[in-house]
């Protein structure tokens, strides 16, 4: 794998408005705000990324302010003006001594997947071992006021050609608007539901009225870091459980497996740390014979060319939250914008890089905080 020196790290908080407020059980989100980095290698070559914080810690720990500080303090300074032997080694390089913040670590360790991609002229999903041209794309629903109202939604996606409908779920707020949704679309389409963690073990026995409904998956109904009570669920449910905030690592993929915590996952590469664990997950899981997929974050469209290039290895075998620019933001901050085919599907980029244009001077126009961070001195790391 090409080797690589990140020189300098520009820093951009952007705000970007969703075209309608987006509510799951743990908030509602009108605005995003995003954090994004410029990483220029020492040669000249440029790659974007993106740091998938929320700006409250609604769905981790972590915030865009967590991540900007973690980044500007502790991380970057390690991998500026460092000799890398490869993007699969900056994971254990910004892990070292450093727990937790995930999310800051991703968006530096994607970005110099990215950085790669651009070095070598080749896509993104090349470089990390991609074998998909099209990815089956399905759609999240936030939570709606009724039962009717949600049910509208999934059949308008059903017709845009969505081939999973996911809608998020809370306890007052289940199963009846599942009941809704399941009549309105019909038997043979995909169907799931995400709890964000809403519910505990005692609401087993009304969570099981859901298997009713043939659901590819029941989301991270419990605790955000429980395994051991997701197990004693999935006994009491045919319904698969697809864990996400509760895999923060390869480990914790692993103790899921042994436990019997759930037989499906949900990989997000920023929550785990990056790319580099985020294969290692897909791989345990595929020798394993569960399926994978990639959710979502609210991500713009550069850190839906991350994603995309992710969802592109074999495994991931169930459609991920990959909808169109147009899905959630009035104008995207790439070029072109991603779109889905009549079919449902979307398509990785064969052009080098992300495979996507970055808009600079719309991130110009809405970029509120800005911070560069460069090398002084190059060292060089095995």
């Amino acid at each position: 794998m090409t080797s690589f020196c990140v020189d300098r790290i520009a820093l951009r908080e952007i705000r970007l408005a969703l075209k309608e407020p987006f509510r799951i059980s743990s908030g509602v989100m009108q605005e995003r705000r995003i954090a994004l980095l410029e990483l220029t290698d020492r040669d000249g070559a440029v790659a974007w990324a993106e740091c998938v914080a929320f700006q409250r810690p609604i769905y981790s720990s972590e915030t865009i302010d967590t991540a900007w500080l973690a980044i500007t303090e502790w991380l970057a300074p390690r991998l500026l003006g460092v000799s890398v032997e490869g993007p699969a080694a900056v994971h254990a390089l910004l892990g070292e001594n450093i727990r937790g913040h995930n999310m800051a670590k991703a968006a530096l360790e994607m970005g110099c997947w990215g950085l790669v991609a651009e070095l070598e002229q080749r896509p993104l999903s090349a470089v990390v071992g991609g074998v998909r041209e099209r990815i089956p794309t399905g759609i999240s629903l936030g939570i709606q006021a009724t039962p009717a109202n949600l049910a509208e939604r999934a059949t308008a996606a059903v017709a845009a050609g969505y081939r999973k409908i996911k809608v998020k779920i809370e306890p007052g707020r289940d199963v009846e608007f599942v009941r809704a949704v399941r009549q309105a679309i019909g038997p043979s389409i995909g169907l799931m539901v995400d709890a964000n963690s809403a519910y505990t073990l005692r609401d087993a026995d009304h969570l099981a009225q859901l298997d009713a409904f043939d659901l590819i998956m029941l989301e991270q109904p419990l605790g955000d870091d429980d395994l051991v009570r997701h197990a004693e669920l999935q006994r009491r449910l045919s319904t698969p459980v697809c864990l996400d905030e509760s895999i923060t690592s390869v480990d914790r993929a692993e103790d899921m497996i042994t436990l019997g915590s759930g037989r499906i996952v949900n990989i997000k590469p920023g929550r785990v740390g990056g790319f580099t664990p985020s294969i290692a997950i897909h791989d345990i899981c595929q020798r394993a014979g569960l399926p994978v997929w990639c959710g979502g974050m609210l991500e713009s469209g550069i850190g839906r060319a991350y994603n995309v290039a992710l969802a592109s290895l074999a495994n991931f075998s169930l459609p991920g939250d990959l909808s169109p620019s147009a899905r959630y933001w009035a104008r995207d901050i790439v070029s072109p914008e991603w779109t889905m085919e009549s079919d449902g599907m979307v398509r990785v980029p064969t052009a080098p890089g992300l495979g996507v244009a970055v808009d600079t001077d719309f991130i110009d126009s809405i970029t509120v905080r800005t911070q560069e961070l460069a090398s002084r001195t190059a060292v060089a790391v095995a």
